[in-house]
């Protein structure tokens, strides 16, 4: 890994690809409910950053794959660490979904 790499940001429609490529893999929004409610990855949960210690509404099973995002990617990295901590053992941030160029539901 170069010095550069610790400064790339995840790929958000890369990360939707392997979350769909997931078997029982959970899509996870960071955001609060009115930023969900403005436009979502369609198929994802909405667990806000405060509230991560209620994950397991959404992941019981700590070996769930998780895909995290937010809306520039800064809370789901907060995330994807409190979630690690947590005892969750596939999680992966995916960014924020200001760079999605897919679907959005409202």
């Amino acid at each position: 890994m170069g010095f550069f790499d610790f400064f790339k940001q995840p790929d958000v429609n890369q990360g939707v690809k392997e979350y769909q490529r997931t078997s029982g893999a959970v899509l996870l929004d960071v955001r609060t409910p009115e930023e969900y409610r403005s436009g979502h990855i369609p198929g994802s949960k909405n667990v806000p950053l405060q509230t991560i210690d209620k994950a397991a509404s959404v992941a019981e099973n700590k070996d769930t794959a998780l895909y995290v995002y937010c809306q520039s990617g800064a809370r789901s990295r907060q995330a994807t660490g409190l979630l690690k901590q947590m005892g969750y053992t596939n999680v992966n941030n995916i960014g924020g979904i200001a760079a999605y160029t897919g679907k959005v539901e409202r």
